[in-house]
């Protein structure tokens, strides 16, 4: 209970005002049960001549207020019966009894009208906070957990602390009141039975406990293996045509029956437990009833207890509503099970370090050079040392090209800029200035990135090119668009700029969302670029349209390219050739073909 109360603290405090009024529509409702059940006694009592005695109107002050208000209750009944007859009187008793039970319904709906807008609330909170942890955290995060398993956090979790925790806040509230009113008022009708009562509840509640326990563990298990299963269902989408290509539908049907099978045996488990809380309950219930039920009598019979016959069945009512409260309670306990455990996935996100962090006290570049340095660079993922003490100058305005063989660390060079990964040893700096004493915003708005995929969303032409940049208006987009080479197929469409382009730009081709994207970056205008194998997934034809568009782009602004396709950057002002994780060669075109080593190499196999 220890880890519910820490999410309410973490959660509740925006939604003070609800739970206040909750809590006290619950305690309202507990008092006006009581009243309504205290009808019942003179009923028996006098209607049905279990007590005999006559009472006179006694005045406030003369006693206690209690004997007063009970007092004179009895002597209005009293009257009432004399005046009326005792069917009239029972007919009052009994329209008392509505009205009574009919205020506690209505404070009982009040209590729940409050709590829906904090148990709502505190949910999307959770999902906001989730989002937004998942957005700020560095890309290295996402490339040590599954996708899938991610997502499936994101939404089977927070939809499980929906559905427990949540669901359960009413209860968690509503349910110890009415214990505890209850509890005081059987204390007063008599203190020997309650202290019998309160030995034997809490045996039961041991016995829900432990149940209730390894409910959680085995939910973790369940929502574990459903980020299993996100992961399979979102690896099949993203690689459809692949699998369909190498004939592998049946590998992945069959992994996908395997980890579903297993989340149908851990959901039965579940499920099988949980359903156990209702009859367990209700047997353990009337297990306890049944044993009140034998002690209080035996204490009437005895004559050692002040209760008469009336006074025990009132009080036996009382008893009985405390039974489904805490009924309710234990199945609340179940279901907060269910919900700490995925919880404590969620938390797994949103607990997690991020390492790109802000400095305390930020250097801004007043006026933007360009000029950039790589100095004794040296950067591992995990224990696989990629960069080993890498030097590079990148003067403002210059174009410079990293080559050489896949994994010797030409994109990790690029990922180091801005700020995506942080070096291990070494430094980057922009006018001098490390990028690590910068904030990351402000260094990331400097950049402008064009990758060999590009990264489009399900949105329109025109707000796939303005994304990040606030209030560009059509005329700066159609000239981002002609820079680009794209405005004719873009106005060639039945909406022109406001025509969707599909999941992840799916309605076009390789060039044309290329193209697209460089339009992106024409229009955010950095001073820096950084072009990440840009043209090397197209056709000639289209990489021609793409070469062009990037020139345009490239003009004037500081350039670090990476490239597979020597013949796309033989104009640079230099180009390093990596080599497991090093820089061996530099200079011109001309200059590492005259020297024969690698680039040369490279050369001769690409038949430039």
């Amino acid at each position: 209970m220890n880890e519910f109360f820490a999410i309410l603290k973490r959660f509740v405090p925006p939604y003070k005002k609800y739970l206040a009024l909750n809590v006290f529509f619950n305690i309202l409702s507990a008092f006006l049960t009581l009243f309504s059940f205290a009808v019942i006694i003179p009923i028996l009592e006098m209607l049905f001549k279990v007590k005999e005695a006559t009472y006179g109107y006694m005045a406030t002050g003369s006693a206690s207020l209690k004997d007063v208000a009970v007092n004179n209750f009895y002597y209005y009944t009293q009257e009432a019966i004399a005046h009326y007859g005792p069917t009239a009187t029972l007919a009052l008793l009994a329209a008392l009894l509505v009205v009574m039970t009919g205020l506690k319904t209505g404070v009982t709906f009040l209590a729940s009208y409050f709590v829906i807008p904090m148990r709502n609330g505190i949910v999307r909170d959770i999902r906001n906070y989730v989002f937004d942890k998942m957005v700020a955290l560095p890309i290295s995060f996402f490339t040590q957990e599954r996708k899938g398993d991610v997502m499936a956090r994101m939404t089977g979790d927070v939809g499980e602390i929906e559905n427990s925790i949540m669901a359960s806040l009413d209860m968690m509230f509503k349910n110890p009141i009415m214990i505890i009113v209850c509890l005081v008022m059987m204390i007063i009708i008599s203190w020997q039975l309650t202290l019998f009562v309160l030995i034997l509840l809490p045996l039961a509640g041991m016995v829900m406990g432990k149940v209730g326990k390894r409910l959680k563990r085995q939910s973790l298990e369940q929502q574990g293996q459903w980020g299993i299963l996100m992961s399979n269902i979102e690896e099949c989408l993203g690689g459809l045509r692949i699998i369909k290509a190498f004939n592998a539908e049946r590998k992945v049907r069959d992994r996908f029956h395997r980890e579903n099978q297993l989340f149908y045996r851990l959901s039965n488990r579940i499920a099988r437990r949980q359903s156990l809380a209702h009859p367990m309950s209700e047997f353990l219930g009337t297990l306890s009833i049944a044993i009140v039920l034998w002690f209080g009598g035996a204490l009437i019979l005895s004559g050692t207890s002040s209760m008469n016959a009336a006074s025990f069945i009132y009080y036996m009512v009382i008893f009985y509503s405390i039974i489904n409260p805490a009924k309710d309670l234990s199945k609340a306990m179940y279901s907060i099970q269910k919900g700490l455990a995925s919880m404590e996935r969620v938390d797994k996100i949103l607990n997690a370090d991020n390492p790109i962090k802000d400095p305390a006290n930020p250097r801004h570049i007043e006026k933007l050079k360009g000029d950039i340095r790589y100095k004794d660079v040296t950067f591992s993922y995990g224990t696989n040392e990629v960069l080993h003490d890498v030097d590079l100058e990148i003067p403002a305005g210059a174009t410079v090209a990293l080559v050489g063989q896949s994994g010797s660390g030409k994109s990790t060079m690029a990922d180091l800029l801005p700020r995506f990964y942080d070096v291990d040893r070494g430094t980057i700096t922009v006018d001098g200035i490390d990028v690590r004493d910068m904030k990351v915003h402000d260094l990331r708005l400097l950049m402008g990135n064009v990758n060999q995929e590009a990264i489009l969303f399900n949105d329109t032409f025109f707000n796939n090119i303005t994304f990040g940049v606030e209030g560009a208006t059509l005329e700066e987009v159609r000239a981002a668009a002609r820079v680009a080479n794209a405005d004719d197929f873009i106005m060639a469409t039945e909406q022109g700029y406001d025509t969707n382009i599909g999941d992840r730009g799916c309605r076009l081709s390789g060039g044309q969302r290329q193209r697209v994207s460089i339009a992106r970056a024409i229009l955010k205008n950095p001073p820096v670029l950084i072009l990440d194998e840009a043209t090397s997934a197209l056709d000639s034809e289209s990489e021609k349209l793409v070469q062009q568009a990037l020139e345009r782009l490239m003009k004037g602004r500081t350039t670090l390219v990476i490239a597979h396709r020597l013949s796309t950057i033989r104009n640079a002002d230099l180009i390093c050739v990596m080599h497991e994780g090093r820089i061996v060669e530099r200079g011109t075109h001309e200059q590492l073909l005259a020297q024969g080593g690698y680039y040369s190499h490279l050369v001769e196999m690409q038949n430039l």
